[in-house]
């Protein structure tokens, strides 16, 4: 029972550090935003109205949408949107296939989405806690974006080393962050203690009720109080719902809920500390210690987002949405520590573009929400889906249910579409650009795949026909890649004609990629003998499992079929893709999944085949 109460405590405090890292840094800009935007007149019920509407902002999406409902939601353990996207596609496909074409389109944009918000996250966190330095002496102005993009460089150089080394501090960091928040929230409150009164709902609703017009415009800027709240599902699997929970409601909300509330106060007080409420909390003596913790927590927060970014990209890739990538393992014992240098650097270049651009918070306040938003909707439609069709609970219920939480998400959009123009368009631009490589790959991969099937050759046939004629047998395994079952790989076909040798051992192998977290060892393998010391092996893998064939493939020990490392041979046929007009795609779009096809990383390091065991054998396909 100690040991489970000591693992409790070590996920819990993980959790804090990875999980609330977006969130707990909302505090340093939505007050600013709320009141600075110039739609709230600053009166003492105005400054009621609006803490209870955050409060109850929080509470309403991230307490019971996510922490009671979505956390339920878990495929195999795993949250996130990919995992919602499978959970949700698998619960239709037998009991309404119609609509999974498109539940995957409205998944795989969400998933998009999220790349949108990796953009604005760390450049709205960072250039958040810097300007800090302004409320120090105004002289650090000119400082501000200069060391923001500095901070971001060396945050995105140390990627490459991988997170092991310095991720144990982020729980005790972040936790000394809640604390602090916490203690600068109860200083003020101590001052006005009635400001607790803005608790009660009924000064959320009298304020929607007098200035429906002013609510739905600051909506805008409410909803940044719950940017990082997706984090809580997608983090699902590294610590456990319980974890996850239990770091909310015992650290995370309280010392929110108590910071937003010591503004408040202080703004009642000092309604000049608008233009900066957060630092303007704290004794100028504490100013610039509080800066350098907000940057580190800022930091801190960036760093989750940018992990989650490799990870959603390789889940995508595994389902067959993106090129293979580079992936680099930044540790030994850490499977999920992985480092993807295209990744890593695309995101940098567009942050740099968000902050040389947007120049401060309050201006990148105005891109940020629009993309966050869209994702808890889609995330909203999607759970509807599970729980109808994969939970089988009562239409009436699972509208009821979604449909209070898709009106509340609705709500919020349809205000962050007011900040279209102004910033809005920006990640929402970069969402759209991903979405069409994503879906330009998928296809161009069907189309791919539907000419190699017209122009193959059975594989039964073809063996027999061999073994009639049987060329000279060396010894050794050959395993020949094939993106389809049962057909003869192009790479076997140059063999024969060029080499004209046939090893002892021959494996047909094709690797499946599943609609599903993990799959295990029990099932990574089907084999199928054709006789003649051949066999077709089909190797299954989730979207979240370690892809390492040769591992896989010694499973087949005990099987007839006996691997050894020194005398085994991949050969891997590397198409070359050439457009052509016709009724495939749009010619643009053949020739963008040409330069991708052509620019994917080798099959041979994405499957952690030995360099000095790969034979690539090429050939031209016309789509």
């Amino acid at each position: 029972m100690q040991t489970s109460k000591s693992s409790l405590a070590a996920l819990t405090l993980g959790a804090i550090g990875v999980v609330y890292g977006d969130i707990g840094t909302s505090v340093l800009y939505t007050l600013k935003e709320v009141f600075g935007s110039g739609h709230v007149p600053f009166t003492h019920d105005n400054v009621y109205g609006v803490l209870s509407i955050v409060f109850w902002t929080l509470t309403v999406i991230v307490s019971l949408k996510y922490v009671v409902l979505v956390l339920r939601a878990d495929n195999h353990g795993e949250g996130g949107l990919v995992a919602m996207l499978a959970l949700a596609s698998q619960s239709v496909k037998d009991k309404a296939p119609g609509l999974r074409k498109w539940m995957l389109a409205i998944g795989i944009f969400g998933t998009c989405l999220f790349y949108g918000d990796g953009v604005i996250t760390p450049a709205i966190t960072v250039l958040s806690a810097v300007e800090g330095l302004d409320v120090v002496s105004p002289a650090f102005r000119r400082a501000v974006v200069p060391l923001t993009l500095l901070i971001l460089l060396v945050l995105f150089l140390l990627q490459k080393r991988g997170t092991a080394g310095i991720g144990r501090f982020f729980g005790p960091i972040m936790v000394v962050w809640f604390v602090a928040i916490a203690v600068l929230g109860v200083y003020h409150i101590a001052d006005h203690p009635e400001i607790l009164f803005a608790l009660s709902p009924h000064h959320a609703l009298r304020f929607i009720v007098q200035q429906p017009g002013t609510t739905f415009i600051i909506l805008g800027a409410v909803v940044l109080c719950v940017t990082g709240g997706e984090a809580l599902y997608a983090d699902m699997g590294h610590f456990g719902k319980q974890p996850i929970r239990l770091a909310w409601f015992s650290v995370v909300m309280p010392a929110l809920t108590l910071n937003y509330f010591g503004q408040g106060a202080l703004l009642l007080s000092e309604p000049a500390a608008v233009a900066n409420p957060f630092f303007h909390m704290a004794p100028d003596w504490v100013t610039l210690p509080l800066v350098g913790l907000a940057t580190v927590a800022a930091v801190i927060a960036s760093q989750a987002l940018i992990s989650g970014a490799f990870s959603v990209t390789k889940q995508v890739i595994q389902l067959g949405y993106l090129p293979r990538l580079n992936i680099q393992h930044t540790s030994v014992r850490e499977t999920g520590q992985i480092y993807l240098p295209f990744v890593n650097w695309s995101l940098f270049v567009a942050i740099v573009l968000a902050v040389v651009m947007f120049r401060n918070s309050s201006n990148l306040a105005a891109a940020y929400g629009i993309a966050v938003t869209l994702d808890m909707l889609i995330t909203t439609v999607l759970t509807f889906f599970v729980i109808r069709y994969g939970w089988g609970y009562p239409l009436a219920l699972c509208v009821a249910t979604t449909g209070f939480f898709f009106v509340v998400d609705l709500a919020f959009f349809s205000s962050n579409l007011l900040k279209l123009l102004q910033g809005g368009w920006f990640p929402l631009m970069i969402g759209g650009l991903v979405f069409t490589l994503m879906m330009t790959w998928k296809r161009g991969r069907e189309l791919l795949n539907d000419k190699l099937r017209e122009d193959s050759i059975g594989l039964q046939d073809f063996l027999a026909s061999v073994q009639a004629n049987p060329p000279m047998r060396v010894d050794g395994t050959a395993v020949f890649l094939s993106a389809e079952a049962g057909v003869v790989p192009n790479a076997l076909l140059h063999n024969l004609k060029h080499n004209k040798v046939l090893h002892r051992q021959n494996l047909f192998v094709t690797v499946r990629y599943h609609e599903t977290p993990w799959i295990g060892l029990d099932q990574r393998l089907q084999v199928a003998p054709l006789g003649g010391d051949c066999w077709q092996v089909t190797v299954n893998y989730g979207f979240k499992n370690e892809l390492d064939l040769p591992s896989a493939l010694r499973l087949m020990h005990g099987r007839g079929c006996e691997l050894e490392t020194m005398s085994t041979s991949y050969f891997l046929s590397r198409d070359v893709v050439v457009p052509t007009i016709g009724s495939g795609m749009a010619p643009w779009r053949e020739k963008l999944f040409a330069q991708m096809h052509h620019n994917a990383s080798g099959v041979a390091a994405f499957l952690h085949l030995p360099s000095n065991a790969v034979v690539e054998l090429g050939s031209k396909v016309e789509i």
